[in-house]
């Protein structure tokens, strides 16, 4: 089974600026992924031309399972929190999954959000910026593949240290209930070591995924629980889109 995670950037590239879905459908289609965890998801957004992006993907790889899941509302400038329809009939943004197996049961899991401003210091900044994160959520998918099923979780943490591995703790805890094997796809937003010490799963991907051109620091990772194993190396993808590479693996059920 290959699986990948993608932070997509709302399909814009970083090379014009633009979103051209011809060019995001081709992305996602040369990944050849058979499930896909993306973030930075929209849905009828000016922006992007106002696309459902997570349909457009679905068709590109020929995936009939997939979900979307709104943690914001509304346009850039705009946001307000979502509410329990995470699939609304108005401008969002979020995370999604995908699939081209079947899905047993789908979950949609509400992570703690900090509620206060707080300071963070961005790369090469000399002082810290008082910031206050979005909401976060994570998408629980039971995949029906062919060697028997498989929990595929896929989120996006936020930037604000500290908070996001309290974040990846919580979620570890929500989904131990669900079937292993179990594989966590998405952006942490923190190095191997932290989501690694953090989650107690172990790394099934192992890529530099930003910065887009030199990258040097994975922020997007593949964890995994249970009797499953990478069948060969990681590959950190620039797919022309984003300023994240797309990381890729292909996995073994045991």
């Amino acid at each position: 089974m290959r699986l990948a995670t993608f932070n997509i950037l709302h399909g814009r590239s970083l090379i014009d600026g633009e979103v051209h879905l011809g060019r995001f459908s081709d992305a996602v289609r040369e990944l050849d992924a058979d499930v896909l965890a993306l973030q930075e998801v929209d849905r009828d957004q000016p922006r992007s031309h106002g696309a459902d992006l997570t349909m457009v993907a679905a068709e590109a790889m020929g995936a009939p399972e997939h979900r979307f899941v709104a943690t914001l509302h509304g346009e850039p400038g705009l946001w307000t929190a979502a509410t329990g329809d995470h699939q609304p009939a108005v401008a969002s943004y979020g995370i999604a999954l995908l699939s081209r197996y079947p899905v047993r049961s789908w979950h949609v899991l509400q992570l703690p959000v900090l509620r206060r401003r707080t300071p963070v210091r961005w790369p090469d900044a000399r002082w810290p910026t008082l910031v206050r994160d979005e909401p976060r959520a994570a998408l629980v998918a039971v995949v029906q593949h062919p060697a028997g099923d498989i929990t595929v979780v896929a989120t996006h943490l936020t930037y604000i240290p500290g908070w996001n591995r309290r974040q990846l703790r919580e979620l570890v805890a929500m989904v131990r209930p669900h079937p292993r094997p179990l594989v966590l796809a998405g952006d942490l937003n923190m190095g191997p070591d932290a989501a690694v010490r953090s989650s107690g799963l172990r790394p099934l991907a192992t890529a530099a995924t930003f910065p887009v051109r030199m990258p040097h620091r994975q922020l997007d990772h593949i964890l995994g629980d249970g009797p499953v194993q990478p069948a060969g190396p990681a590959r950190s993808v620039d797919t022309g889109l984003s300023d994240h590479r797309a990381l890729v693996v292909d996995l073994t059920l045991r």
